[in-house]
């Protein structure tokens, strides 16, 4: 007998004023089903679930749940029938306790008060049913992202959530938490709650999905079983075309060092040496806490070091001078972009400028007409999906920001690039690109140090390979010889 779906969407579509979001989609899910929703920025994942929530109205088609059709939905209506959301950004109160977060909306009282001692109780209840030993009365802002998701999660368990949208759980968490969220996934999958998964980290669907649902520029384009389904199949119809090869970085014969670090030592590193040539990409491995952000910002002069040197196309560079590393041609790609490499509320054309006013207005005063020429020209380089070089930043998606922040550094004459998680939050489209002009810029004599805890990625994009544990370099591997579990043991051989 066929079993009993928990919720439908029947050929939904959602429009906005010139845009159409979504175009008759038609998604269900099982009681205890991981369904994972995938595609690129825009493709219309987070609109379907704001028409779960009641956020946004449909335009047309149906929404069932538990085989009746809700007539008007609502965010109010959307969680009193016990559909839960937990969004990227998570929405806590960080002055708040965490049993008065999980309880917030739906106080327990004793007469017209609260029943703080009824919170606490229930609280550290459900906290221990998801395995998390934590004191309910602790605030939330004394708390790691992992812990800080594992309230929300107990937060919808309060609420007796039948379904459950985890929108990019992971993007925050470290290795050790996101088993520990798998773990809560596979108990709530047990209980029968079902859920709406959506990640730009492909490996995670074949970890915990039951199915998957790709969906590009608002449409549906396939939903099948996870076991019917390669890492290749989703790439390519997540991409609309087909990706012969991901990782496109072709090993060339490395030129003369263009990065030195030696010796560096500094509060959350010691001894740290690393060398970078010309045409070469070297990877940076390691855990969470290993202080490979921590080196890379010491290194271009955003933080002090306490010994040791830094040489930049062979001339010394001055402790604590990030200007000074620009001149001679080295930069920096944050690992947040958003907070550390953009202007947000500046437009693509002036954040692409940024690092190149004196080289482009040498006389003192704007060239309106030069800049506009030359952003053009790193737009049409770099495939910068815009419609014009005037739109903010802030309203670009996470693989554009990054091309844009690129551009950035291509104008001020950089050779020498240290990319801190490239691809993190970007979809496998934009991952891609990103790819193929870190392969570009090597194929032109530059020089790459990425750090990334994706492994995947670190195989397959580097040439060489350092890995860092407890603040030190504890190995340097020759890509052509290392495999994820030589990696793995360097990284955790310091803990």
């Amino acid at each position: 007998m066929e079993r009993e779906k928990l919720l439908e969407f029947r050929h939904v579509s959602k429009s906005f004023p010139g845009v159409k979001a979504l175009e008759d989609i038609n998604v269900d899910l099982y009681p205890g089903e991981v369904h994972i929703l995938v595609g690129e920025n825009g493709a219309g994942k987070s609109t379907l679930m704001k028409v779960l929530s009641g956020a946004y109205t449909a335009t047309s088609g149906e929404l069932i749940f538990e085989g009746k059709r809700i007539e008007k939905n609502s965010p109010h209506i959307s969680e009193a029938l016990g559909i839960s959301m937990i969004y990227q950004e998570l929405n806590l109160v960080p002055e708040l306790s965490i049993a008065s977060n999980i309880f917030l909306g739906h106080e327990l009282k004793k007469g017209c008060f609260v029943d703080t001692r009824a919170q606490e109780k229930r609280a550290a209840e459900l906290l221990n049913e998801i395995g998390i030993r934590v004191d309910p009365r602790t605030l939330v802002k004394n708390l790691g992202v992992g812990t800080q998701q594992m309230v929300e999660i107990a937060k919808a368990l309060s609420k007796k959530a039948k379904v459950i949208v985890f929108d990019e759980p992971t993007s925050s968490l470290t290795d050790s938490e996101i088993q520990e969220l798998f773990g809560i996934i596979r108990l709530l999958r047990e209980r029968g709650v079902g859920m709406f998964y959506i990640s730009h980290r492909l490996e995670e669907l074949f970890k915990i999905g039951d199915r998957v649902t790709v969906l590009r520029d608002g449409r549906q384009i396939l939903t099948d079983t996870i076991d019917h389904m390669t890492m290749e199949s989703v790439i390519e119809n997540i991409a609309g075309r087909k990706i012969e090869n991901l990782f496109p970085h072709v090993r060339k014969e490395a030129g003369e060092p263009l990065l030195e670090i030696k010796s560096l030592s500094g509060d959350k590193f010691q001894d740290v040496s690393m060398t970078v040539r010309a045409g070469e990409i070297v990877g940076v491995s390691g855990l969470v806490g290993a202080g490979r952000t921590e080196t890379a910002r010491a290194a271009f002069g955003i933080d002090p070091y306490t010994s040791g040197e830094v040489y930049v196309c062979g001339k010394k560079l001055a402790k604590h001078n990030p200007e000074r590393a620009n001149k001679l041609g080295m930069c920096l790609l944050p690992e947040d972009r958003k907070l550390e490499g953009l202007a947000l509320s500046l437009s693509i054309r002036e954040n692409t400028v940024i690092s190149s006013l004196r080289a482009l207005n040498p006389t003192g005063i704007i060239n309106d007409a030069k800049e506009r020429r030359e952003v053009q020209k790193s737009i049409d380089e770099l495939e910068i999906a815009t419609s014009t070089m005037d739109k903010l930043a802030k309203f670009l998606s996470g693989g554009t920001q990054q091309k844009v922040v690129i551009a950035k550094w291509l104008m001020s004459q950089s050779k020498v690039f240290i990319f801190d998680e490239p691809t993190r939050g970007i979809d496998v489209g934009a991952k891609s690109s990103i790819y193929q002009l870190m392969d570009d810029l090597v194929g032109r004599g530059a020089a790459i140090l990425m750090i990334s805890s994706d492994l995947t990625e670190i195989m397959g994009m580097s040439d060489r390979i350092y890995v860092m544990s407890g603040g030190t370099v504890v190995g340097e591997l020759d890509q052509r010889q290392a495999t994820q579990s030589d990696i793995l043991q360097l990284a955790f051989s310091n803990v």
